[in-house]
């Protein structure tokens, strides 16, 4: 079914309660396995249901934030979402106490108790109407992004509209265009400290009403974090800072060189990897989904079938418009087992990246469609970011196809910039961690803790001044996973870490690697991270060897790297 003609029907949230609590009483009194199975099976459907609907609301108000209609139905849900939570967690401790445990593990594997038991330390409806507000602030925050309209060199932009000329090989031309950008959060500065500063006691009542005495642990209960703990965390941003940072720093040194400007460079030229402009993909939107469409057709029978499906059946919304939230995602319509991205094309290289990226979380999402229950689909964040990022390796093979005479370039920004991304990912992380573990810091605290923090992690960043909102500690804000969803970013630098032993993989054997991604793939939420790895024959990132090994061999593929008549 194309998503266009897809109904959205506000459910009766009383109904909703009153068919969990009935359910939940039916599963409790379950005189054989066969009869739990039964409910089991309907409680699922009825999830796949109402998550339908919170999500056919929430895509749409996200491709038009001035939708009055979807505004309000997305308030709704903001509302309600919590309450359901308390009627579903009744549920959950149901399958706990279930006499059919071991059936069910048989059956539906024993990741769904990992999870249950996870689950019911994040909820007491005690703190409903702190989720409630947490949800509000969280639309305000994008709103108040999908608002912006930056003026510059005539007109007016989004956002997201803003990043071409934020990249622009003119360097007069891409100062002014981070300038301009950076003036608008300057100018909205009160409104993004306010929501952040609120959402940060909001979290940290919560954690103490639930007895963690503050966020962070309950933090990693909601990032359903069920094999890794802060340790093993912090273990990795030490690795990280030993490893990594000094590869990440060599290739901004090359840039200074490349680009004729000195070290540490400012934001605006550490946004220009090449004299004579960054890769750019060819042709219109429609050519980059009909080159992503060749991708998938030549990489397997799989990612074909899957790739055609999501173009006859409109689930990708790709252009730039206003009124649009900014960023990008991938989400599941369970009803019609289909998946939805939701991007912001604007001319650069990450158009290419949405169609491998947020396609790679899609076709792991439709290529499990058939898990019971829906839990099982997906693997937790880090686990999940694994498909995208590794599967923007696997684009490679095509790269001519999506960017024609700049494919050199490409192949060396992106492998350069999926290590240099990895210290900004986990400086995010640790900014996370002190702000919760210090919510009673200021604004201005938190700014300053940033700009310390942008030392450490990325040393060849120039704190100059020249753009303040960058150069003072606050470009955090542009971050929105910070505001809506505290510590899912250290799940990127993990599955980055993953992604490149997958392009180490590639290097050598491309059809090789693919039967590795398969076979991580194939077992959606069924497993714990760490178990999906070490059954695909791949490393844990948590191995200290696992970093440095893909930063040495990745640092020889750059260095040896022809760049001969790249200007």
């Amino acid at each position: 079914m194309k998503f266009s003609d897809m109904k959205y029907n506000r459910p009766d949230i009383e109904s909703v309660k009153a068919e969990y609590k009935k359910l939940t009483e039916r599963f409790s009194g379950a005189k054989d396995y066969n009869e739990a199975r039964n409910v089991f099976i309907e409680v699922d459907r009825l999830n796949r249901h109402v998550m339908t609907q919170s999500t056919l609301a929430s895509v749409r108000h996200s491709i038009d934030t001035r939708d009055e209609f979807y505004d309000k139905e997305v308030q709704f849900w903001n509302e309600k979402e919590p309450e359901i939570q308390e009627y579903y967690q009744a549920f959950t401790q149901a399958i706990l106490d279930s006499a059919f445990r071991k059936e069910l593990s048989d059956e539906f594997g024993e990741i769904i108790f990992i999870n249950a038991e996870i689950a019911l330390k994040t909820f007491s409806p005690e703190i409903i109407p702190e989720l409630q507000r947490e949800n509000e602030l969280v639309q305000q925050y994008h709103k108040l992004l999908a608002s912006a309209k930056i003026p510059f060199e005539g007109g007016v932009y989004t956002v997201s509209q803003m990043t071409p000329f934020k990249s622009d090989a003119d360097d007069a031309r891409r100062l002014a265009a981070w300038k301009a950008e950076g003036q608008w959060y300057k100018d909205n500065q009160a409104e993004y400290d306010a929501i952040y500063d609120e959402l940060t006691h909001l979290r940290d009542t919560m954690g103490k009403k639930l007895g963690y005495g503050g966020y962070t642990q309950l933090g990693y209960y909601r990032m359903g974090r069920n094999c890794y703990t802060k340790e093993d965390v912090e273990k990795f941003r030490e690795a990280v800072r030993k490893y990594l940072v000094p590869v990440a720093d060599s290739i901004y040194r090359e840039q200074a060189k490349r680009l004729g400007k000195t070290y540490p460079l400012s934001f605006a030229d550490a946004a220009l990897s090449f004299r004579s402009g960054n890769p750019k993909p060819q042709g219109t939107a429609d050519d980059i989904l009909a080159a992503g469409k060749k991708f998938y057709d030549e990489l397997s029978p799989e990612t074909s079938e899957f790739f055609r499906m999501m173009l006859d059946n409109e689930l990708m919304d790709v252009l730039s418009t206003e009124g649009k939230d900014g960023g990008g995602y991938c989400t599941s319509l369970y009803d019609y087992d289909v998946p939805f991205i939701f991007a912001n094309f604007n001319g650069t290289q990450g158009d290419v990246e949405v169609v491998t990226h947020e396609a790679g979380h899609a076709f792991a999402d439709w290529y499990n469609r058939d898990r019971i229950p829906i839990e099982t689909i997906w693997p937790s964040m880090e686990g999940c970011e694994v498909h995208s990022m590794s599967m923007e390796f696997f684009s490679w093979k095509n790269v001519e196809d999506f960017f024609g005479s700049d494919s050199r370039k490409f192949l060396y920004s992106h492998l350069a910039s999926a290590l240099t991304f990895i210290p900004y990912g986990t400086m995010v992380d640790h900014f996370q961690h002190i702000v919760y573990e210090k919510p009673e810091m200021t604004p201005a605290e938190r700014h300053k803790t940033w700009k310390e923090l942008l030392g450490v992690y990325m040393p060849w960043m120039k704190l100059d001044g020249e753009i303040p909102f960058y150069s003072e500690g606050e470009g955090w804000q542009r971050q929105s996973h910070i505001y809506s969803s505290p510590f899912y970013y250290i799940d990127y630098c993990l599955a980055q870490t993953v992604a490149l032993e997958f392009w180490a993989m590639i290097q050598d054997d491309v059809d090789n690697a693919w039967k590795h991604y398969i076979a991580y793939t194939r077992q959606g939420g069924s497993r714990v991270f760490t178990e999906l790895l070490k059954n695909a024959g791949l490393e844990s990132p948590f191995d200290e060897n696992t970093l440095r090994g893909v930063c040495l061999k990745a640092k020889d593929w750059l260095e040896s790297f022809d760049l001969t008549g790249i200007e």
